[in-house]
């Protein structure tokens, strides 16, 4: 397995053996990674000097060459088709958080409704590295050595392109589920779902009896002022958005009937924004039409 970096200079490259049913990278050209969160983790692993050697395994992302992959908490297994007919096994590791990191982690994320709103929704917060720098520990990689790697492949190169194309397709999966990306480091979804809202249950104050209060006195009925309130037009209400948009249906997760490519959260988001607008467009007439919603 071990050559020098440089042992192929000079040798025509063997093309891989194309095959049918592998997991293709959606993107076709460009960057992969449609998330801000799937991009970080690409961005990451370019900072450690692998550009060159990434560009080959996009290649072979984009091309379906890997056929299968798992992840287990700390752990990717794959296998992926090269040049010879035996596909090759990939094996990444990534040490799992400590218990106590991830309950310090926890905490930090259920003290910011935000952050449990969309994890709840099934989204990553923008800022949820904060979460995790506050208390001392990395959600994503720090360095080359925070990953360990193993190719069967002779290429010595580390990453190889086998490697890195397993890294594409896991930016991709991490696209599709963010909480994949928790699993890596040590715990799956339902774990912090249950935490999270545990925390948060934790934070309210414990139910208090209602204190009786006097009765109010009878106010005699007359209809004399009945129509003595102000005009309907002078009532104002600002409309602003969701922090998640669509927020039951991500949780609920999507359906089993669910077959078309598009993604089902965005197009429940579309479907969201226009039913929306139609509901101030008649509530508030002509108005509703330049009614913008904060």
């Amino acid at each position: 397995m071990a050559w020098r970096d440089n042992f192929w200079d000079g040798y025509t490259a063997s093309k891989p053996i194309k095959v049918e049913g592998g997991i293709k990278a959606k993107s076709k050209r460009g960057g992969i990674g449609d998330t801000w969160w799937s991009k970080r983790w690409v961005s990451v692993l370019e900072s450690f000097g692998w550009s060159n050697r990434l560009e080959r395994g996009r290649r072979y992302a984009r091309g379906g060459q890997v056929l299968d992959f798992k992840l287990t908490p700390g752990k990717v297994t794959a296998r992926v088709q090269g040049s010879v007919s035996k596909p090759y096994s990939v094996i990444i590791e990534i040490k799992p958080l400590t218990g106590e990191a991830w309950t310090k982690a926890t905490e930090e994320m259920a003290r910011k409704a935000i952050f449990a709103a969309k994890l709840l929704a099934g989204e990553m917060p923008q800022n949820i590295e904060e979460a995790f720098k506050a208390v001392g520990v990395p959600i994503f990689p720090e360095s080359s050595k925070d990953i360990k790697t193993d190719c069967s492949c002779p290429d010595s190169a580390n990453p190889c392109k086998h490697i890195a194309a397993v890294y594409y397709i896991l930016a991709e999966e991490f696209d599709r589920d963010p909480f994949m990306l928790f699993n890596l480091r040590g715990r799956t979804k339902e774990e912090i779902t249950v935490s999270l809202r545990q925390k948060r249950a934790g934070d309210k104050k414990p139910h208090e009896p209602q204190k009786e209060t006097e009765k109010p006195k009878d106010i005699p009925l007359s209809a004399d002022g009945f129509w003595g309130g102000g005009e309907l037009e002078s009532f104002s209400v600002d409309i602003s958005r969701p922090d998640v948009p669509a927020a039951i249906i991500k949780r609920l997760g999507t359906p089993q009937f669910w077959d078309i490519k598009e993604d089902f959260n965005k197009k429940m988001e579309k479907y969201y924004e226009e039913i929306s607008r139609k509901a101030i467009e008649t509530a508030y007439g002509e108005a509703g039409k330049k009614k913008k919603i904060k």
